[in-house]
């Protein structure tokens, strides 16, 4: 189980990682129309959408990796206010709960929605007209790398809440 944990947490770090050099073409996009529209008044057609996949792409990855490393925007007022045993019950509860059930859902249908798109081969309705399925793909790879993170710490809860109940009081 150890290795198991072990490979998700070293691919969603190498996923995550590489996935922040998606800002750089991201820039050199917004930069280029930047340019051409302002400097040139020559407008783009395809850097609008551009910039939306590229972004759509460098979110969907980092997810996984923004999960494990307590990234995400939280409240946790009250939960900080516990014991350490009790907030990591409640963790486990809310991941059970909400957490697994619903990311569960969004990764599996997902994959049925990006499984259509390709199937038509789908592109966007613009005049540009890029072929949109890859992009939906790539955003179920996402919601199962956030999913397989949150399961990793759900096991990771179980165990320090297991440790913690073995390990001998202190007075």
């Amino acid at each position: 189980m150890q290795s198991i944990i072990r490979a998700i947490d070293t691919l969603t770090e190498f996923i995550g990682h590489y996935s922040a050099y998606l800002v750089l073409p991201l820039i050199g996009v917004v930069s280029y129309e930047v340019m051409m529209r302002y400097g040139f008044n020559a407008p783009t057609v395809w850097a609008f959408e551009m910039t939306v996949f590229l972004y759509g792409v460098h979110y969907m990855l980092a997810l996984g990796y923004a999960h494990k490393h307590d990234s995400h925007v939280a409240i946790d007022v009250f939960e900080s206010r516990l014991p350490r045993r009790i907030r990591t019950i409640l963790r486990i509860i809310v991941n059970l709960v909400l957490f697994v059930p619903t990311i569960g859902l969004l990764t599996v249908w997902s994959f049925i929605y990006a499984n259509t798109s390709w199937g038509f081969t789908e592109r966007a309705s613009s005049s540009w007209g890029p072929l949109i399925y890859p992009y939906k793909f790539i955003m179920a790879v996402g919601f199962l790398l956030f999913f397989l993170q949150g399961v990793v710490k759900l096991l990771e809860d179980f165990r320090s809440l297991r440790s913690a109940a073995e390990s001998p009081k202190e007075s």
